[in-house]
């Protein structure tokens, strides 16, 4: 099982061994964001820090509905990512967009999530977020990312742009009046789990299911 950069230190203490596994430098291809607009972590970030830019570009990683990736960057407790994309997101039908964390299920009772607040914006100045309980972890975070597992990766061919197959949390730009982004924000929802050097929310990658041609 690859365990997730948010119970890292709980796999240290329990003697099990915490490695990155990561693809750093891949560039960005297909319906994947292009770069890293800004990065601003906050207290507990550091995983992933390393392999920055190429670890949030290009496809998920996804470890599967029972274990986490560790191809991901912590953003630390309040942090935030801007990714840019080369060609708009746009509104369609259904979800536009999906964003993959690391979350994952160990049984009926035991699951690990941490709550990430999205927002898109067409300029990169202004952002508009889709409403997210960042403190509802009962009710497993309604609206924010951090909360389903993530199903495709490169090794298993699961098309990492459907909503149906691919897990991941997926988001609809009409929800939140857009007809395009270009610009997505991802913040730590600030009620994860903390601890240095892999506390908050851990972004894997955001996949575009609708972008201007």
């Amino acid at each position: 099982m690859r365990r997730s950069p948010a119970i890292a230190l709980a796999a240290i203490a329990c003697g099990a061994p915490a490695s990155e596994d990561t693809d750093a430098g891949a560039p960005a291809s297909g319906p994947f964001a292009a770069s890293v607009a800004s990065f601003t972590p906050g207290e507990g970030a550091g995983f992933g820090q390393s392999s920055m830019p190429g670890v949030v570009l290009g496809p998920p990683r996804g470890g599967g509905a029972n274990a986490g990736s560790l191809d991901v960057v912590s953003l630390g407790r309040g942090g935030s990512i801007v990714l840019a994309f080369d060609r708009a997101i746009v509104d369609g039908p259904g979800p536009d967009l999906i964003v993959y964390e690391n979350a994952f299920i160990v049984d009926e009772r035991t699951a690990f999530r941490e709550a990430g607040i999205v927002a898109a914006s067409e300029d990169g100045e202004t952002f508009i977020e889709w409403p997210c309980a960042a403190a509802d972890e009962a009710a497993h975070f309604p609206g924010c990312a951090g909360v389903t597992p993530s199903l495709s990766s490169p090794a298993n061919g699961v098309d990492p742009t459907d909503p149906a197959r691919a897990g991941g949390d997926a988001f609809d730009l009409a929800d939140i009046g857009l007809p395009q982004a270009r610009f997505l924000r991802i913040t730590d929802g600030g009620h994860n789990r903390y601890g240095a050097p892999s506390g908050g929310f851990d972004l894997d990658a955001v996949a575009v299911v609708h972008e201007a041609p």
